[in-house]
């Protein structure tokens, strides 16, 4: 059985294909091929990173550099010179939104030969590429908005969910093609739900966390009114429940099927969550200064890698016999 972390090939007979588009189409990946992986991972990586940089936006006060959307300026389209750094930082964080489509193009074109026979990939490719869109969209809104939290935190969610959606189609590439089957129990299978749960509304609790706390993106702009130190404190219940049920996981995983690397994908999740919990005490303890309140928001979403990693680790395909 092939390793997880070795692609499948699988590649089906390609049909004959005339003329420049034609030779454009033969040069296109018509099985998962280093290219394909490459694409995966760096769909992954940029929707983390933009997460990275939105937050330099927000915590440098930035969210403003451009007043307005989708021009900078009523007049430009790009950061002047009499805006200052917080332009060039917003500006700069817009810029990277082309390359979030550049890369959901790119990942697209490699995998749309493979449709028939690898539609969790194509379906995958497609569903990133359209919401790419949708997510720049928000961040306009945020802006128009004068950066109103709740819209904020939307605009953040919606980076939660490209990340997973990224997360499952890196998982998929090395993945075996066709039907699959559950290869699990049901109290691992249970468990698993309720930690992504758990997952979820943490997340959600640390948004609105963030929209009570000193960082708004700009000297002017508003706050959600909830108490921010109660919510840290509301904060952290469901990280230390998820916590818990993370670590029941662990030891649920070494009774599953070898081949599906439970203890590695449910151990890099206990590691995530440890590190997210530190630099969330941490900052707390110290006044939330930028550098770990980003590294705080950005291990937020890889947080959200993992767990779906583990959730899609729960299926073998049907002729795997469960054996490494």
């Amino acid at each position: 059985m092939p390793s997880p972390l070795s692609p499948v090939d699988d590649a089906p007979a390609s049909p004959p294909h005339r003329g420049v588009w034609g030779r454009v189409i033969r040069s296109l990946p018509d099985h998962v091929d280093g290219r394909v992986v490459a694409a995966a991972w760096a769909t992954l990586v940029v929707q983390i990173g933009i997460v990275a940089t939105g937050g330099l936006v927000r915590l440098t006060g930035s969210g403003l550099g451009c007043p307005t959307w989708p021009r900078c300026t009523e007049d430009s389209f790009v950061a002047t010179e009499e805006m200052g750094i917080h332009g060039v930082i917003e500006f700069g964080n817009r810029l990277l939104t082309f390359v979030l489509v550049a890369v959901a193009i790119i990942t697209f074109l490699f995998v749309v030969r493979m449709r028939r026979r690898r539609p969790d990939l194509f379906w995958l490719a497609l569903a990133i590429g359209l919401y790419v869109p949708v997510q720049a969209v928000i961040g306009g809104i945020t802006v128009l908005t004068n950066l109103n939290p709740y819209v904020v935190g939307l605009h953040y969610f919606a980076s939660v969910l490209l990340v997973a959606l990224s997360a499952a189609l890196v998982v998929r590439v090395y993945a075996e093609p066709g039907p699959r089957r559950m290869a699990v129990p049901r109290s691992y299978r249970a468990l698993v739900s309720l930690t992504a749960l758990g997952v979820l509304i943490t997340v959600v609790v640390g948004i609105l966390v963030t929209g009570s706390g000193p960082h708004a993106g700009d000297g002017g702009a508003a706050r959600n009114g909830l108490d921010s130190e109660i919510m840290q404190h509301v904060h952290s219940w469901p990280a230390y429940v998820t916590l818990a049920l993370s670590v029941a996981i662990f030891v649920l995983a070494f009774r599953a099927p070898a081949a599906l690397r439970l203890p590695l994908w449910t151990g890099l999740l206990l590691l995530t969550e440890a590190a997210q919990i530190t630099v969330g005490l941490w900052q707390a303890r110290s006044g939330l200064p930028i550098a770990l309140v980003n590294i705080h928001m950005v291990l937020a979403v890889v947080l959200v890698a993992a767990m779906t990693a583990v959730v899609m680790h729960q299926s073998l395909s049907v002729g795997a016999k469960g054996r490494s």
